[in-house]
Parts: structure tokens; C-alpha cells; sequence
């Protein structure tokens, strides 16, 4: 996958604007969902904070670790939105992985 194809898939799988992915990675939802390694800061919330560092940074300025990052993103997304469970999904650990890694499923866009 190439750097203009990677830059727009990642743009069409993280609905969160930066602010709204940075307040969320504030919340104890977000700190809860994931796996944690060894009780630290899951993946997913690590993944988040680098994903409001890509969203404030201009396109000719990311580096090939970000682009791989955003891959990493786009394969990530696309296997958990495979996954949903039935029902409201609104208040659940599946949408907050999601939204650890940018992507609301509930936001109307994307998805």
C-alpha cells in the first residue's frame, strides 16, 4: 500500500477529530478497554495518543514509522468493525477499543 492510499484510508477509518480522540483518551473508559501489558497503558490508548500526533501533523511532514502506524490502524479497524456485536453498541468495550483507535462507530461517518 502506497503513502497516498494509506493517508486515505486512515482519513476514511478515524472519524475523531484530534480533540475529540484527545479528551476521549482522558476517560476512564478509554484507559479500561484493551489489552494492557502488565498493567500499563493498553495498545489501543498508546495508539490513540499517536494518532492525534499524525492528525496535527502536516501530510509532506509524516515519516514512513508514521505511515506504517496508520497501516497498522487501518488493519486494526477493519478487523474490529468485522467483529461488531449485535444490539446497541453504545456503551460498550468493542466501541471503546474503536474509539482508542479513533474510529466511532457512532459518529455517522464511516463506519
Amino acid at each position: 500500500m502506497d503513502h497516498e492510499q494509506t493517508w486515505s484510508e486512515f482519513r476514511d477509518l478515524v472519524t475523531m477529530a484530534p480533540a475529540e480522540l484527545d479528551k476521549w483518551l482522558k476517560t476512564p473508559e478509554s484507559r479500561d478497554a484493551g489489552q494492557h501489558q502488565g498493567g500499563g497503558e493498553s495498545t489501543g490508548h498508546a495508539s490513540g495518543r499517536r494518532i492525534v500526533g499524525i492528525l496535527r501533523t502536516r501530510k509532506d511532514d509524516l515519516s514512513d514509522a508514521d505511515y506504517q502506524h496508520m497501516r497498522k490502524v487501518v488493519g486494526y479497524v477493519r478487523r474490529h468493525l468485522a467483529q461488531r456485536p449485535s444490539g446497541d453498541v453504545a456503551d460498550t468495550t468493542w466501541r471503546h477499543s474503536l474509539m482508542n483507535w479513533g474510529h466511532d462507530p457512532l459518529s455517522g461517518h464511516g463506519g
